[in-house]
């Protein structure tokens, strides 16, 4: 499906999938494994699309999440963060430098994603959030 028709099949389906949610039952489908070229010709990355029912869950987890998540991010932090780009990370680099020091450390964690313990991150959100409905939703995606 596409997301141009999603939106006119969403009416029909939204109590279905709602009551999905509700009980736990929804089981998000299998993602569409893609590889895209990685700049400077370096071999591929692997890239999950999930389906666009799925995606369309995916942000509204993160519409809900990001406010309570946010904050607990070092403000040094600028990867994948809302309002954060490239530039303000030179820029905060180079404050450093203008007052005299001399030595910048940029760290580019090579498959970050891949390493992450799932179990920790869990465990972090668990503190945020008490919604067992909410934290098992996440777990099966």
């Amino acid at each position: 499906m596409t997301v141009d028709e999603l939106m006119p099949s969403l009416p029909k389906r939204w109590g279905a999938l709602r009551e999905a949610l509700l009980k736990g039952t929804d089981k998000p489908q299998p993602v569409r494994g893609v590889e895209i070229p990685k700049t400077g010709g370096k071999g591929v990355r692997g890239l999950g699309m999930p389906t666009v029912g799925d995606r369309l869950i995916q942000q509204a987890l993160l519409q809900v999440l990001q406010p309570v998540c946010e904050p607990m991010f070092a403000a040094s932090s600028f990867g994948c963060r809302p309002g954060r780009s490239a530039h303000q990370a030179l820029e905060r680099a180079r404050e450093p430098m203008a007052s005299g020091h001399r030595w910048v450390v940029d760290l580019d964690l090579e498959q970050c994603f891949d390493r992450v313990t799932h179990d920790v991150v869990m465990s972090r959100l668990a503190r945020r959030s008490k919604d067992k409905r909410l934290l098992k939703l996440i777990r099966r995606s």
